[in-house]
């Protein structure tokens, strides 16, 4: 009897080594600790701080300024090369039109030749044979018009240097400055004077 109670007493002492846990208290979840260390890492969803936009925006705001000034200096520039070829056109069409002045300033005295034979003709009454250069003197006049030869006004009218050059100034009843009398023809090529009428001007004492 006795050695029955020592064994007894031997296993309480000893308890087994592989006994199970108490299951009352609680486990370590895994996915707390899974959103823990998630916590720490960093949220790539948010965004990152531009350090460069400032440099952008200058940088194009510089831009903006050189093509706002390239602009302006681009229509300078066609307004003065549409200047350069309306001033080319009017050089050309004046170097067309007066490029033969000189030539015609020549065939103004045969003008006037023909002019102050007339005159004669008509003073001395011989008028039959008159007919065939009066013809020559009609065709002439219209040749020179249609390179734009045109006389200029004289008798009658109020003097003017523009047109007029005064060879003698007469004492007269008419109002001061009026063309009494016209020596000799003037004439305009188109709109430049190239010969001025030689006149006689009232005066007014």
């Amino acid at each position: 009897m006795k050695h029955k109670t020592e064994n007894l007493k031997s296993d309480d002492e000893f308890p087994e080594e592989n006994s199970e846990p108490k299951t009352g208290e609680p486990e370590p979840k895994t996915g707390d600790l899974e959103s823990k260390t998630g916590d720490m890492e960093p949220k790539t969803g948010e965004p990152e701080l531009k350090t460069g936009e400032p440099e952008i925006e200058k940088h194009i705001v510089e831009k903006d300024k050189n093509a706002q000034f390239y602009l302006i200096q681009f229509q300078y520039l066609q307004a003065d090369f549409d200047n350069y070829k309306k001033r080319v056109e009017k050089d050309r069409e004046n170097f067309i039109k007066f490029a033969n002045s000189e030539l015609i300033l020549k065939l103004l005295t045969v003008l006037d030749e023909f002019e102050s034979a007339f005159a004669v003709i008509e003073k001395t009454g011989e008028c039959g044979s008159t007919e065939g250069f009066k013809m020559i003197y009609k065709n002439l006049i219209k040749i020179l018009e249609r390179e734009g030869l045109k006389p200029i006004d004289a008798a009658g009218k109020k003097f003017n240097h523009n047109y007029h050059e005064a060879l003698m100034r007469e004492s007269s009843n008419k109002e001061d400055g009026i063309i009494l009398e016209e020596f000799q023809k003037g004439y305009m090529l188109g709109d430049r004077v190239i010969r001025h009428s030689k006149v006689k001007v009232a005066k007014n004492e």
